[in-house]
């Protein structure tokens, strides 16, 4: 038995897995992070309960008026049937005796739903991005680095502690690109049809994750266009394409229209024209073309160059892997070549999407959530290409990268420290532009050196909800939190600091486990 524990934990893949497993446990704060997905969790609740999916004080802040005059919930569906088995077993669990005196936050539903499923959705996703990165033909030392750097140097971090629905859509639509890729070099009908269903599962969760669908047939095309594959050969994969995607595709469309019919009374609208209508009633002011009201050139140049959204300044590695792709066009394989133009495409369509949208740069978020899981698929290539044309490379490209790589690190590490309103909150006496990410590193220190007074990044008056100042003045993990609310008893504060700092050392343990495996590797 010992042997074959050993064997397994010999096994890169197995490491790796263990590594994304620790890495969501240990971030966790035990909230679900933003009022969104507390909404869609009500949602879910709503699913099984006889609870409401919007309370009627939430509004107009948040729902719509719709079937029988009752208010619901403007998401999709997706992500509150993927939080439903861990709702279930949270509600259970919190009336257990233990907790019948604990009421406050973190509650224990919202605990056992952020670690279970943030758990889940971490680890699946680092097994489908390495099965992609191997079937770009990376080695398998340069896909489990591909696969770190994901995890840890990129927004995917942030939001694996505060659980939007970004790595949620991120697995579904590299699991889809997995797949379908499969079909096209194996002729797999099966592997297409998993594959149509993850893209198409997508639908529920953000109708606009259409684009990772249509990304997708042309991530294929490109394939086929840059190997010089005939035109008939191409037609005739397309239709055998078509004949499977097209009716996964139209199957959770129908889905997606049969719940907004259920909830408005409509197959054809989305929840933006009622949103216009309801907010326009509130809100007189409101522009006539509401909630579309943003001047383009400000929503397409905002997420590349506004420092508090930048998406080369919360994803430096986008940078890195634009380079990479630029200085060994010639040397890429074709399917490299094809995923890299894919991802790019795909990241220049979203940004111009919601170019116009009133609330392009998504809002309450740390950078642009709106385009954070396109940013990271084009991220994906750039660790894995820098190791394996690095003897190609020149001295000022390795060392740029390796700069860009610690930067991205510390910059996804600092997203974790503190709730991300602290910095909106800030905002509103300190004024824009802000640079967010310089300010979330003035904030650590000031944190840290108990000098947040006297540095000006302490004033109570900058949100009237005592429950918002709670979370922004104390280390944004499920310790810290417990203990600065003060209403867990000792014991359980004590407990989770010692089952915390035991997870903290196991991952630092198996990642040096893991750099030696992958270092004899490459040696060999």
């Amino acid at each position: 038995m010992a042997s074959r524990v050993r064997v397994r934990l010999g096994n890169p893949l197995v490491l790796l897995c263990l590594t994304a497993g620790l890495l969501a446990f240990v971030v966790q704060s035990g909230e679900l992070g933003t009022s969104d997905t507390t909404h869609r969790l009500q949602t879910t609740h709503g699913l099984w309960t006889s609870e409401p999916q919007v309370f009627p004080n939430e509004y107009p802040e948040f729902g719509l008026h719709g079937r029988g005059g009752r208010l619901y919930s403007w998401y999709g569906i997706g992500q509150s049937l993927l939080m439903l088995p861990a709702d279930i077993l949270g509600t259970w669990i919190a009336h257990w005796r233990i907790f019948s005196e604990y009421g406050d936050d973190p509650a224990v539903r919202s605990i056992v739903v952020s670690y279970s499923t943030n758990i889940l959705v971490n680890l699946l996703t680092a097994l489908v991005a390495f099965r992609l990165l191997r079937q770009l033909r990376f080695s398998e030392p340069e896909s489990v680095s591909g696969v770190l750097a994901l995890l840890f140097c990129t927004t995917h971090l942030h939001y694996t502690q505060n659980m939007m629905e970004n790595n949620y859509i991120m697995l579904l639509t590299v699991s889809g690109f997995s797949y379908q890729y499969q079909w096209l070099r194996t002729g797999s009908r099966r592997a297409l049809f998993w594959g149509s269903s993850a893209l198409g599962l997508n639908l529920l969760t953000r109708l606009t994750t259409g684009l990772d669908l249509m990304a997708a047939g042309v991530f294929l095309l490109l394939v086929l266009g840059f190997e010089r594959v005939g035109s008939r050969e191409t037609w005739a994969r397309f239709i055998a394409y078509c004949k499977i995607a097209a009716p996964v595709y139209a199957f959770f469309l129908l889905i997606d229209r049969l719940y907004q019919f259920h909830r408005f009374g409509s197959f054809t609208n989305t929840y933006l024209s009622l949103f216009a209508k309801e907010q326009r009633q509130v809100y007189p002011a409101l522009p006539p073309n509401f909630p579309w009201s943003t001047p383009f050139h400000e929503g397409f140049l905002g997420p590349l160059f506004k420092p508090e959204k930048s998406i080369f300044l919360f994803d430096p590695l986008l940078i890195l892997a634009i380079l990479l792709l630029l200085v060994l066009w010639k040397s890429v394989l074709p399917e490299v070549r094809a995923y890299g133009v894919m991802s790019l495409l795909l990241l220049t369509v979203y940004i111009s999407f919601y170019a116009r949208y009133t609330y392009w740069a998504g809002d309450f978020a740390w950078g642009d959530r709106y385009v954070s899981t396109a940013v990271e698929l084009a991220t994906l290539l750039a660790v894995p290409l820098l190791l394996h044309y690095r003897q190609n490379l020149g001295h000022w490209i390795r060392r740029a990268g390796i700069i860009l790589i610690g930067a991205s690190l510390l910059i996804q590490f600092a997203s974790l420290a503190f709730w991300l309103p602290l910095e909106i909150y800030q905002m509103e006496t300190l004024g824009h532009p802000t640079f967010v990410i310089a300010l979330r590193f003035k904030n650590i220190a000031a944190f840290a050196l108990g000098k947040m007074q006297e540095w000006g990044l302490n004033n109570e008056a900058m949100t009237q909800d005592p429950w918002d100042y709670v979370h922004i003045t104390t280390w944004n993990f499920l310790p810290f939190l417990l203990r600065r609310v003060g209403v867990a008893p000792t014991w359980v504060v004590n407990a989770a600091f010692a089952l915390w700092s035991a997870a903290i050392a196991a991952l630092a343990l198996i990642l040096l486990r893991l750099k030696m495996i992958v270092d004899r590797t490459q040696v060999q």
